[in-house]
């Protein structure tokens, strides 16, 4: 993937991801929208723990954080889960389908992580302020669709790479039939049109 040089990745994120929110007429909050930009930053230069999320099970990941005796160490790897979950259900929603896992199963676990994080910041949820945790976790299935826009436009940029940029775009619009990514294919002459298994003219 092929990110367009801008004056930051925050700048570019940010951009992205409101016209994404709009896309996908997803109702967020101005702290969930920064969220959001921070953590496509953050795994657009990942660390060690991030890329670990997306490596191990995802079921012992959560095990692991929800018996962290150290409460921090425990909000902190609950929040690294839901948002390793979040990034790679919406890049990369194939990896689960391949290996045969229900996308429900892995977005609960995504909404389990977010949502133990936010009870972890107050003792009563009945009294307790709106936090943006909540809102990851009570939005999750929205926000995977929001990351996934972002992801095709992201795919859709790289067709300035040539054959192979349009190649990804393809593959990608195989997988996920984006309308974002179908109007990419018909501005550089293709028009992709879906059979059994989908073909391009």
């Amino acid at each position: 993937m092929t990110i367009v040089a801008t004056g930051s990745i925050s700048g570019f994120f940010h951009e992205v991801v409101e016209d994404a929110i709009k896309a996908r007429r997803v109702d967020v909050t101005d702290g969930t929208t920064t969220y959001l930009v921070s953590l496509l930053a953050d795994f657009a230069r990942p660390d060690v723990r991030a890329e670990a999320t997306l490596e191990r099970p995802l079921t012992f990941l959560l095990d692991e954080a929800l018996h962290t005796p150290e409460p921090a160490e425990r909000f902190e790897r609950l929040r690294t889960l839901g948002d390793g979950v979040l990034y790679s259900c919406g890049f990369f929603a194939d990896h689960y389908e391949a290996r045969g896992l229900d996308p429900r199963y892995i977005h609960g676990i995504g909404t389990t992580a977010y949502g133990t994080a936010s009870s972890m910041l107050h003792a009563s949820a009945d009294d307790a302020p709106f936090d943006i945790f909540r809102e990851l976790a009570s939005k999750f299935d929205s926000l995977v669709q929001v990351i996934a826009e972002v992801a095709d436009f992201t795919v859709a940029r790289g067709a300035s790479l040539g054959s192979r940029g349009l190649l990804k775009i393809y593959e990608r619009w195989l997988r996920t039939g984006s309308e974002r990514l179908a109007q990419e294919l018909s501005s550089q002459g293709l028009v992709p049109t879906r059979g059994p298994k989908g073909t391009l003219q």
